[in-house]
Parts: C-alpha cells; sequence; structure tokens
C-alpha cells in the first residue's frame, strides 16, 4: 500500500525514475480497487459512476508513473503512446515495464535501487 500511496504523493511528477515495484505495486492496488469498485456499483446499480471517478483521481498519477517507469529504462516518456497501438503497443509497453532498471545514472537521474538500498 506504500507504493500506492507514494505514487499518489508525486501525483503529476513526471520527472525521475521509478522501481519496477513501485509502477507494478500502483498497477495492481489500482486493479484491485477498480474491481472493488464494480462490485460496489453492480450491488448498488449505479452504472459506473464510482469508477468514473476514481478513474480521473488516477489518471494523472498513472500517466506519471509509466512515464518514471519508461525513464527507468533510459526511455523517454513519450514512448507511453505507443500504447495507441492496439494490442502489440499494450504488449511492447508492458516488455518495457517489465524490464529491469539501467545500472546506475542515467539522463533522467539516478537509479532508484542505488538510492534506496
Amino acid at each position: 500500500m506504500n507504493w500506492y500511496l507514494e505514487v499518489l504523493k508525486k501525483y503529476a511528477v513526471f520527472s525521475g525514475r521509478a522501481r519496477r515495484t513501485e509502477f507494478w505495486m500502483f498497477v495492481l492496488v489500482n486493479f484491485i480497487i477498480t474491481l472493488v469498485l464494480a462490485v460496489i456499483e453492480s450491488l448498488l446499480g449505479s452504472g459506473g459512476v464510482l469508477g468514473g471517478l476514481y478513474g480521473l483521481a488516477v489518471l494523472i498519477p498513472g500517466l506519471a508513473v509509466s512515464v518514471r517507469r519508461l525513464h527507468d529504462t533510459n526511455r523517454s516518456g513519450w514512448w507511453y503512446l505507443i500504447n495507441l497501438i492496439p494490442l502489440i503497443g499494450w504488449i511492447i509497453f508492458i516488455i518495457f515495464a517489465a524490464q529491469d532498471s539501467q545500472p546506475g545514472p542515467n539522463q533522467y537521474g539516478p537509479n532508484p535501487k542505488e538510492t534506496v538500498a
């Protein structure tokens, strides 16, 4: 949960780097919250209002952590736009996000693994 809150604290920070753990824990918690909201909405019959509001609330932090994750693999944040290509783009982005950090500092900042340890 701390990883999720850390991403929310860096609400619109697109600079720097994000570890794999930070990115994937945000994705996991985000997925779980979305499922819980979907169940609640189906029971209440609210038509997706809660999910829509939650999606808007985490849109910017989700983009920011994705860009920082790309920076950690020494790629520009513009690579996020590869998600616009149906299926193939998503697969390529998942591969990029799953790759290990570039060792040492790069043009986007110091390696977060080395600074935390």
